[in-house]
């Protein structure tokens, strides 16, 4: 790979354990074998030599072009010349539900739709995020080949000759009208020798492609949404449940590692894993939608975290910001032997972050049980006994400073949202033991609900700005104060919210587009700039919403689904010129669209 593909021109597959990034080149060149936070595989995204698996016209494609099939994640891209065209249609096969006996593959089919074309494929697999060269070994009687290395072992058959070259694998195909060619690259147990023929039953690609496409459309039959975004709603839940890894019902916040926020600086994170902030929007959008199960499943992950409340030596709280599919702690390294993308380092894996008090997380987690009790069946005994626990600390803690929800490395703050969301766990609490009847100490609740609240209006309050500060005795604004008529801090009336909505827009918005503060102003202890944050860009169209300026609402989101990449998918966040930045598909990003195209269709009517 000599050019960097931009980070938007890729599309993405799953089987709810792990993704693979399919460039609109017919590149896959982003792959973890086994689960979201493996060690790459195809790791060409971060560095040329990383591993590739790639998918050419000899005569060169003049012109490609990808969609996914109708209300599925299954990705075509074509690839179009003067002599014919071609469809790769790429995709990881999804039987059923809860399959027992699923099998990790990846799914290459090569379609001849017109014409006559000859294509070039080269597997290039790197195993140990390009640390690692494989062995390739050839298995009797046609079972192809398995590709071992690093503790990684990975079975490919494929209906055309296989050329070994070295540590990569080679074929040249040539298709016709209605001639199909198929690769499967199955993830091997460590005994596994051989993955068998691409014609059996159980590999049939055209069965595999007629199950997995029916699996999704039936998944996505169960929405309930219907309004005027209906095509950019369903994306955002295709992609959400993509982001979900099935065994365990975890949702990651983004399948990659640090595609950076700015091209050539150090502000590149790791977002493989589950965020407790991301916990209140993913139940929300989920049960919004009708996805119950989702929901319940993404419940009892959470209520293991809050079972599994933690005492550390620095004292950052019963739980962490973010942990691994398995609810361990990751730890932060860098791997300085990647270019990083675009020549962007460090490339790290793991999150320093959960080193890093951060109250907000507790409001956002509360909330996510409120919500889920309110809409869902309920919480255990358990649960709630473990939440008591949770809020007795966040009442003697509440006041301290923090890193914020924005996770600044730098001196810690009193952070305003950090405040709010405190107070968004006290209130709720409150709301769900008098629905259920169950104890608490209703009363000493309030008094620290109310002193929160009294808090926030005296000190977070500037009369001279005319709105909520970032922080205690702060100059600068923070677009997570948008949240305050959501989470029912303010109404969206009260005057103090409509002014600092005006300053957020004079401050922080260009063209719909929404920074998460001035960092021309502020520190957040990381060097360089980045780009506008999609997620809170759709928290403008929602506070828009809530304030009752529809046709500013509808425009400001209609002007964000044009920065959209060509499949629907965003990334963490868009640059001024409209390039997407940061972790691509981003699930904290799809998920405030949902919130925001549902809420404003229902009160557009």
């Amino acid at each position: 790979m000599t050019d960097w593909p931009p980070i938007a021109a890729h599309g993405l597959i799953g089987d709810l354990r792990t993704c693979a990034l399919v460039g609109t080149d017919a590149t896959v060149d982003w792959f973890c074998a086994g689960r979201f936070d493996s060690a790459s595989v195809f790791g060409s995204l971060l560095d040329p030599d990383a591993g590739s698996w790639t998918m050419q016209a000899v005569d060169g494609a003049t012109t490609t072009q990808q969609f996914y099939l109708p209300e599925s994640n299954i990705l075509v891209t074509r690839l179009l010349t003067e002599r014919g065209v071609a469809e790769v249609q790429d995709f990881m096969p999804v039987l059923t539900a809860d399959d027992p006996d699923h099998r990790q593959r990846l799914v290459r089919r090569v379609v001849g739709v017109r014409g006559t074309i000859t294509l070039r494929t080269c597997l290039a697999a790197r195993p140990d995020y390009g640390r690692a060269t494989p062995e390739i070994i050839e298995v009797a009687d046609g079972g192809g080949l398995v590709i071992a290395g690093d503790g990684v072992r990975l079975g490919l058959t494929a209906d055309v000759d296989l050329e070994v070259d070295g540590p990569d694998v080679r074929a040249e195909i040539e298709v016709s009208t209605g001639d199909t060619v198929t690769f499967v690259l199955e993830v091997l147990d460590p005994d596994d020798v051989s993955t068998g023929s691409t014609t059996d039953g159980a590999t049939d690609p055209d069965h595999l492609l007629a199950a997995t496409s029916a699996f999704w459309q039936g998944w996505l039959r169960q929405s309930t949404y219907a309004g005027r975004w209906r095509e950019m709603v369903n994306r955002s839940a295709l992609t959400l449940k993509l982001l979900t890894h099935e065994p365990s019902g975890a949702i990651i916040a983004a399948p990659t590692t640090s595609l950076p926020e700015e091209i050539g600086g150090g502000r590149n994170w790791d977002y493989r894993y589950v965020w407790i902030r991301d916990a209140a929007f993913s139940l929300y959008a989920l049960l919004k939608l009708g996805f119950t199960d989702e929901a319940a499943r993404f419940m009892e992950w959470l209520s293991r975290r809050m079972g599994e409340i933690s005492h550390d030596e620095e004292d950052i709280g019963p739980l962490r910001v973010a942990y691994d599919i398995d609810g361990n702690i990751p730890g932060e390294t860098e791997l300085d032997h990647l270019r990083g993308y675009r020549d962007s380092q460090p490339v790290r894996v793991g999150n320093a972050a959960t080193g890093q008090l951060q109250l907000d997380i507790y409001g956002e987690l509360i909330d996510s049980v409120y919500l889920f009790n309110k809409y869902g069946p309920g919480i255990s005994h358990d649960s709630w006994r473990d939440l008591r626990r949770i809020l007795d600390w966040v009442m003697d803690n509440w006041e301290r400073k923090d890193a914020g929800m924005w996770e600044i490395r730098d001196e810690p703050q009193a952070h305003t949202t950090s405040r709010l969301m405190c107070w968004v766990a006290v209130e709720r609490m409150m709301r769900i033991a008098r629905q259920r009847g169950l104890p608490g100490d209703v009363s000493a609740w309030s008094k620290v609900r109310d002193a929160i609240y009294e808090r926030i209006q005296e000190r977070s309050w500037d009369d001279e700005v005319g709105a909520y500060m970032q922080s205690e005795g702060a100059s600068t604004v923070d677009a997570g104060v948008l949240l305050m008529p959501m989470v029912k801090f303010v109404a969206p009336n009260d005057p103090r919210f409509v002014s600092t909505l005006k300053v957020v827009e004079e401050r922080l918005v260009s063209d719909s587009l929404v920074f998460r503060y001035d960092l021309d102003e502020a520190t957040d202890g990381v060097d360089g700039a980045e780009g506008t944050f999609s997620l809170c860009s759709f928290w403008y169209v929602e506070a828009l919403t809530r304030v009752g300026r529809l046709d500013e609402a509808r425009l400001a989101l209609e002007k964000m689904f044009t920065y959209a990449n060509h499949l629907g998918l965003f990334a963490e966040q868009v640059g001024l010129t409209g390039e997407q930045l940061g972790n691509f598909p981003q699930a904290f990003t799809h998920l405030s669209l949902i919130s925001a195209a549902t809420n404003l269709d229902g009160k557009l009517g």
